[in-house]
């Protein structure tokens, strides 16, 4: 800054703080005297009034107690109040001037917050000082109302009482003061957004309109004659300073910039080399991006610096020249940054490094907007700025910002157009319709409506007459497109760097896992946490940037965040965020201590006593619920709710309950138990009466159960609660099959229970501890049945193993004869109540019949047709 600009910054503020400069004098002047008067007050309070309704004769006289001296620290305090004062008062003073530009308000805003933080600051550690000296008033009881008070108890009320009123009036004060602080910010606050839409809807007389075309034709030979005079001071400040050695280092300030803009354009590249040949990771992608954006703007931007110092140094230009310089120089800057962040986003010659999945035509075409809008944009900026050195007319520079307003918008509304012109001619071909793919982005829908709107705004403001308006909408444009680009590259940088560093198999997720014990899925769960967070702070880092840019102050949204973290009153409560995020820490730590003294007392004490494992649970669980209970009333203490305050709550539900509540209440709380006590839990396999299937859902209302024909059975809490549920995986997984199985009665009862155990030992998904057991259940007629009962890991294969087991039993028992294979139209045919006839045709054939022959030897043949014929009975 030159010492010229350094004057006229301290004159313009001694001239905005000078009207309160007599106020703050006086202020600081006066005595102590104000100081004195709360204590005056609190003696006069703490003054005895016993008697009072008694004559005159009948009143002891009591002695008077000294007068209460104000303290050393009160003292200072007061002190630092009036300070504070005075300065809130001068700067109140200098707001009564309504002809503060906005520098003026920027200047009178910025010494406030550390006004206002040390007000709070002595109002919070006066607070405690307040409640204890309220506490020891209190514990002298009320003054008597009959009778006298003894000389050393009203001395000490005196003294109490004039304690509690000198620290009440200095709080009072200091919230007078935060009040104060904070009505002047409103107040800078209000008139700079009010200064701000004045500006920016301030209307001047139209493209379209004769009258400015005749001002500039009046105007023209003032400017002209503006021109000639700035032309000849720039002649003779260059023949004044022109020296060899000023011209040599400007020359040397051009060649290196020149170099450094060739370097960008040739050297740079092979930096940032993008190998066609290889499919790149996504992290190589964001440091080929990060390469490319510092190899494109780094150079560009320390060649118009070095050529900037140049000049600016040797004083070649005219100081009021030396702007334009520096507006080129930027310019040029400016327009390599924007080449530099579309080729890294877009990279429309290499497609396989892209980071936004886009079309190759499009890609071009839209690095081709972005750079033709940022062109036109800053030729148009240092048009401006060359009128405003010139000091040429009004109508010179409100025709020159409407002009480039106009050729902006047609640069905008040209790209536009092509996009639409290049989506219908897709639309046009024969053939049948084939949709784009998914992965792929195109300029259309809601942003190119965007477009044409921001087009038509521009244009239609220019023509009409709000030429600042149309030049803040492409302000606007242009930062925002910008923002939203870097925004986007800093997202996916801390994806690709964050998230894929933990999540993937790398050395640090490794190292992480080997040295603090941590699982993968719990690595990955900390990756998407970061991730998130650092979006957060990102989004919240653009939104501030971008919002200054439409008059909003940094430090208003630093208020704003800060009053709803640390407080903010809404009629007698405070709400607080800090205090609600630490009253749930508080929560979750009873909370994890409660079931760490539940979890030591069923696994460690209790086992060890002679108490029934009953008792035991019961300890256990009152425990538990005593733990949650002490857990709340610490966060609710925290919070500022008293019982009392619970208690009203109470009323107003038990008064809700009964007016027909009481089936919403029931379910709610039996939904509070489910998700406390977890007797089911999401992806159990329950039994509810008919419905057996999958916990899906488990919600403060209701349940949702998904059967095994993919239907969801919705269930109150209340019936899960009061009803019989049969949870198939309480303690674990682990299931049970069982299958019947009849052999035929004249087989080996033993041969058959070993060949359909190792069936089931054969199975893989059969437990092998404890090992398949059969179970001979009945001896009937004409089958021996027989039960097998496997143990399987998950019951939720235990349909698959119970006919994976049938299967193979069948196969194994018909290989071995024990269930013989069926005839056509053979049936089972079971008669009761013929032992006696069965009794008797065995005596007559033992009668008939010859007796058995040895072994070996063959049966006789019985001639004709006097063979006996039985009836065969089949299984």
């Amino acid at each position: 800054m030159t010492p010229l600009r350094r004057w006229i910054a301290a004159l313009l503020t001694a001239a905005v703080l000078a009207p309160g400069l007599a106020s703050a004098q006086g202020a600081a002047a006066k005595p102590e005297a104000g100081q004195a008067a709360p204590a005056a007050a609190g003696q006069g309070s703490a003054a005895p009034k016993a008697d009072a309704g008694k004559p005159d004769a009948a009143k002891p006289e009591a002695p008077k107690p000294p007068p209460t001296p104000i303290s050393e620290q009160i003292k200072q305090i007061r002190a630092q109040l009036d300070a504070e004062k005075a300065d809130l008062d001068q700067r109140e003073q200098a707001l009564t001037n309504h002809s503060l530009s906005k520098d003026d308000l920027a200047l009178l805003r910025e010494g406030i917050d550390p006004v206002a933080e040390r007000l709070r600051q002595v109002i919070d550690s006066l607070g405690p000082r307040l409640e204890a000296a309220k506490e020891r008033l209190t514990q002298l009881g009320p003054k008597p109302k009959e009778g006298a008070e003894a000389p050393d108890v009203a001395q000490e009320r005196a003294q109490r009482e004039g304690g509690v009123a000198e620290i009440d009036d200095t709080m009072r004060l200091a919230r007078s003061l935060l009040v104060q602080s904070e009505q002047i910010t409103d107040q800078i606050s209000n008139r700079r957004r009010a200064a701000f839409t004045r500006a920016l809807f301030e209307r001047t007389d139209g493209l379209v309109s004769p009258s400015l075309w005749s001002r500039v034709t009046t105007s023209l030979p003032r400017d002209l004659r503006a021109l000639e005079v700035a032309v000849d001071d720039t002649v003779v400040q260059v023949r004044r300073n022109a020296t060899p050695l000023t011209l040599l280092a400007v020359a040397l300030a051009i060649g290196v910039s020149v170099a450094l803009y060739i370097g960008r354009r040739h050297i740079a590249p092979r930096f940032a080399s993008r190998d066609a040949a290889n499919a790149p990771s996504r992290r190589e992608k964001v440091l080929a991006a990060w390469r490319v954006v510092l190899a494109g703007a780094v150079p560009a931007i320390l060649g118009s610096f070095v050529v900037g110092l140049a000049i600016e140094a040797t004083e070649l230009v005219p100081e009021r020249f030396t702007v334009v310089v520096h507006g080129v120089l930027g310019a040029l800057a400016f327009v390599a940054v924007v080449e530099a962040v579309t080729d890294a986003l877009l990279s429309p010659t290499h497609p396989e490094w892209r980071l936004v999945a886009m079309e190759d035509a499009t890609a071009e075409r839209l690095t081709r907007l972005a750079i033709a809008i940022a062109v036109v944009i800053t030729v148009g900026r240092t048009i401006e700025e060359l009128n405003e050195s010139l000091s040429l007319g009004l109508p010179i520079s409100i025709i020159t910002r409407g002009l480039f307003a106009l050729v902006v918008a047609v640069v905008l509304a040209e790209g536009l157009r092509r996009f639409a012109a290049r989506a219908e001619t897709e639309e046009a071909c024969l053939g049948p319709y084939v949709a784009a793919e998914s992965n792929t982005t195109t300029i259309g829908g809601p942003l190119r409506i965007l477009g044409w709107f921001v087009a038509g705004a521009v244009a239609l403001c220019a023509l009409s007459g709000y030429i600042a308006l149309s030049s803040f909408l492409i302000d606007q444009l242009l930062w925002t497109a910008v923002g939203v680009a870097l925004l986007y590259l800093a997202i996916v940088s801390a994806d690709a760097f964050i998230g894929g560093t933990l999540q993937d198999d790398s050395r640090i997720a490794t190292a992480l896992q080997a040295n603090t014990g941590l699982r993968k899925r719990s690595l990955n769960q900390i990756a998407v946490l970061m991730a998130g967070l650092v979006r957060v702070v990102l989004i919240t880092t653009a939104a501030v940037l971008l919002l200054a840019t439409w008059g909003v102050d940094s430090t208003d949204i630093y208020a704003s965040f800060r009053a709803a973290f640390f407080g903010f009153k809404v009629g007698d409560v405070t709400i607080s965020l800090s205090t609600i995020v630490f009253a749930l820490g508080l929560f979750a730590l009873g909370l994890l201590v409660a079931r760490t003294v539940k979890r030591w007392l069923e696994n460690t004490y209790l086992p060890a006593t002679d108490l029934d494992p009953g008792l035991r649970n019961s300890i256990a669980t009152v425990t538990g619920y005593v733990g949650f209970l002490i857990s709340l009333t610490v966060a609710f203490s925290f919070l500022g709710l008293s019982l009392e305050k619970i208690t009203i709550v109470a009323g107003a539900l038990s008064v809700g309950i009964g007016f027909g509540l009481q089936s919403i209440v029931n379910n709610f709380v039996s939904g509070l138990l489910l998700l406390w006590e977890r007797p089911i839990r999401v992806g159990d396999l329950v039994v509810i009466g008919d419905n057996e299937g999958y916990v899906r859902r488990i919600s403060v209302r209701s349940t949702e159960i998904q059967t095994f024909d993919r239907s969801a059975v919705i269930v109150p809490n209340s019936n899960l609660i009061s009803g019989v549920v049969k949870n198939r995986v309480r303690g674990d997984r682990t299931g049970r099959v069982a299958i019947t199985v009849s052999v035929l009665r004249n087989q080996d009862p033993v041969r058959a229970a070993d060949l359909i155990a190792g069936c089931a030992r054969a199975h893989p998904d059969v437990l092998r501890e404890p090992p398949p057991r059969v179970v001979f259940r009945k001896i009937g007629d004409p089958f021996l049945e027989f039960e097998l009962i496997a143990m399987i890991l998950d019951v939720a294969q235990q349909l698959k193993v119970q006919s994976d087991l049938n299967f193979a039993v069948f196969k194994t028992l018909s290989e071995e004869g024990l269930i013989p294979n069926l005839g056509p139209g053979a049936s089972i045919v079971t008669v009761h109540g013929l032992e006696p006839m069965q009794e008797a045709l065995g005596q007559i054939a033992r009668g008939v019949l010859p007796p058995i022959q040895a072994p070996g030897e063959p049966a006789p043949r019985p001639a004709g047709d006097e063979r006996r014929r039985t009836r065969e009975t089949v299984p």
